[in-house]
């Protein structure tokens, strides 16, 4: 069982637009233990709320529009070029989570292993034909959403035949521990017969460690050097230490939940024979 939870460090957009930083943070992940980096890839002005765009926002690089925000902290070609090579040279996987279909195609090129639908994106369905088309294998995050929702989505991967693993995932950062449910995991692998994972935003080790025991195959949680930082998403990631302490008690739970086969130990053995006397 060596292994099969699969750790994914979502470092998303807490590179600020920082090259250097996004790789810091690539090369925490891999020296932790996590399997792969996920990043988010937007086109600003698709995904920027036309209400929002023109709203000015205090920034760390000055007073600026939310689009001009946006546009600020995006990668584009040369980043992710560097990010792939990156990512071979100290042998970790990545992948990201497009917002658009323009930023889908763009990410097409670098031929990751999975693709990731984010719990935003789960209702915008000609956006999840274009994913399924794809048929790579597609983390879908199932925060704010309904069973209809889910069952939707669902549905086109199961017509593309693409496969698809569902991530629980409650969508307030950081969540609260007691709005986390962790008991619909297993709900969601039976209910839709297909793999679950678990996507946390809350800013604490322990929910993850839940989610393994009630059967997630695949842990996603934010990541960053240090929670203080700008950005909307360091508060309900993880620190370095708080990082290591996941991978490390993610680990141990694979040896402990083991393989399922009952077995006699041959220290049972002989210890059945002291206590044994018939």
């Amino acid at each position: 069982m060596k292994n099969n939870i699969l750790i994914i460090a979502e470092i998303g957009i807490n590179h600020n637009g920082d090259l250097s930083l996004a790789k810091k943070i690539m090369k925490l992940a891999k020296d932790s233990g996590c399997d792969f980096v996920k990043f988010q890839k937007r086109t600003p002005d698709i995904t920027t709320p036309e209400n929002k765009k023109e709203i000015i926002r205090d920034t760390p690089w000055g007073r600026m529009t939310y689009l001009q925000y946006k546009e600020k902290i995006e990668f584009g070609l040369k980043e992710y070029d560097e990010i792939n090579k990156f990512s071979k040279k100290i042998g970790i996987g990545w992948f990201a989570s497009a917002w658009d279909v323009q930023s889908l195609k763009f990410l097409k090129r670098f031929k990751s292993k999975y693709n990731k639908v984010a719990s935003a994106m789960i209702t915008n369905l000609n956006f999840l034909n274009e994913v399924a088309k794809q048929k790579k294998t597609t983390f879908i995050s199932t925060g704010m959403c309904t069973h209809r929702d889910i069952q939707k989505a669902v549905k086109i991967f199961k017509k593309k035949k693409c496969k698809f693993i569902l991530m629980h995932s409650i969508s307030s950062y950081p969540a609260k521990e007691e709005d986390l449910n962790l008991a619909l995991i297993p709900i969601l692998a039976k209910r839709y017969k297909c793999e679950v994972g678990y996507s946390g935003h809350e800013s604490t080790v322990s929910p993850s460690i839940g989610a393994c025991y009630m059967g997630a195959k695949f842990i996603e949680r934010h990541i960053t050097l240090d929670r203080s930082m700008w950005g909307t998403d360091q508060s309900a990631s993880l620190s370095p230490d708080g990082l290591r302490n996941l991978v490390n008690m993610i680990r141990k739970i694979q040896l402990i939940i083991g393989n399922g086969k009952k077995r006699i130990l041959e220290e049972e053995k002989n210890k059945s024979k002291e206590l044994r006397y018939w």
